[in-house]
């Protein structure tokens, strides 16, 4: 694209417009500045909030692909790539998920994580090579990522996803983008100009962490991977998570922390086994036959078995 072209372009997004209230910002004193951005910040909860209902559209598809055995995959460049590869990662620790049930890609790779790659996310092909590469299907969900809207990784992307089938989901912080009109949903919060001109780590980013936190979050909490407001999927891999794993398991059961520890050794550290073994009474086979016959659902498992004052 011809640079007159993409900057005739990009003077059309309102994330690469100059911030009005901003303009004196290099006058600034440190807490002149930092009072400036967290003005600027206190917009980005309202914007997602407005989103909500398309928000709330692609967490029902998602759970729809969770439960057919399709996967959730995120797919942007920059900021964008990367806060959907850390959304991605953090889901087998905190949710006890499979590593492949989601995915995040970037434009240039991993390599990409900590370094600039350039020209990575020009190409659209590179978009559908990726994707071929993971061998996207009809019962995944693809989630484009990209601030601006017009990232043509993230449009070669979306392009192959709607050709095998795949529900497609753009997340752009400009109203009518290229990626939001090629996509089933496009969820689009609008946080305006940047505090610093066309810095979209800060605003836009933060509107898009708080929108994949909710996507994956809320989609485990429909699979079964929540009991009340408790995660009790988590792996248990380090000192941190095992005194967690305790901690969770005598507020949901109210049994000692010498007693969780029991527990968790019965269970082998499921902790949502062992919650359900502190509530009923089942040993650990039973318990996991309950959990099966529940869909994974602690709740229903729990409400199923005659329960038990926990020791």
């Amino acid at each position: 694209m011809a640079k007159t072209t993409l900057m005739a372009e990009l003077e059309q997004l309102v994330s690469e417009a100059r911030n009005p209230q901003t303009l004196q910002i290099d006058l600034m004193s440190t807490t002149q500045i930092l009072s400036a951005m967290n003005t600027e910040d206190a917009r980005v909860a309202e914007a997602v909030r407005k989103v909500l209902p398309e928000t709330a559209k692609a967490v029902d598809c998602i759970v729809d692909a969770f439960k057919s055995g399709g996967r959730l995959i995120y797919m942007g460049a920059g900021t964008s790539g990367r806060l959907g590869v850390l959304d991605a990662s953090e889901c087998p620790p905190t949710f006890g998920v499979p590593e492949g049930m989601v995915i995040g890609l970037i434009a240039g790779g991993d390599r990409a994580l900590r370094h600039p790659i350039e020209g990575a996310e020009d190409s659209p092909e590179e978009g559908r090579q990726d994707l071929r590469r993971i061998e996207v299907t009809s019962r995944d969900v693809v989630v484009g990522i990209a601030v601006s809207g017009r990232t043509p990784y993230v449009i070669g992307g979306l392009d192959y996803a709607k050709s095998v089938g795949a529900v497609t989901v753009a997340l752009s912080c400009n109203a009518d983008s290229a990626i939001a009109r090629m996509a089933d949903i496009a969820i689009s919060p609008l946080v305006g100009p940047e505090a610093l001109t066309g810095s979209t780590r800060l605003k836009s980013g933060t509107a898009q962490k708080l929108v994949l936190n909710m996507l994956t979050t809320a989609s485990m909490i429909r699979i079964g991977k929540s009991y009340e407001n408790l995660m009790v999927d988590l792996s248990v891999s380090n000192e941190k998570l095992a005194a967690r794993a305790t901690r969770i398991l005598v507020e949901a059961t109210g049994c000692t922390p010498e007693a969780a520890e029991g527990f968790l050794v019965a269970s082998r550290n499921n902790v949502k086994l062992a919650i359900l073994m502190a509530l009923t009474g089942l040993d650990a086979e039973e318990g996991m036959r309950a959990l099966e016959q529940s869909d994974g659902f602690l709740r229903r498992a729990a409400a199923s078995h005659q329960p038990r004052v926990a020791g």
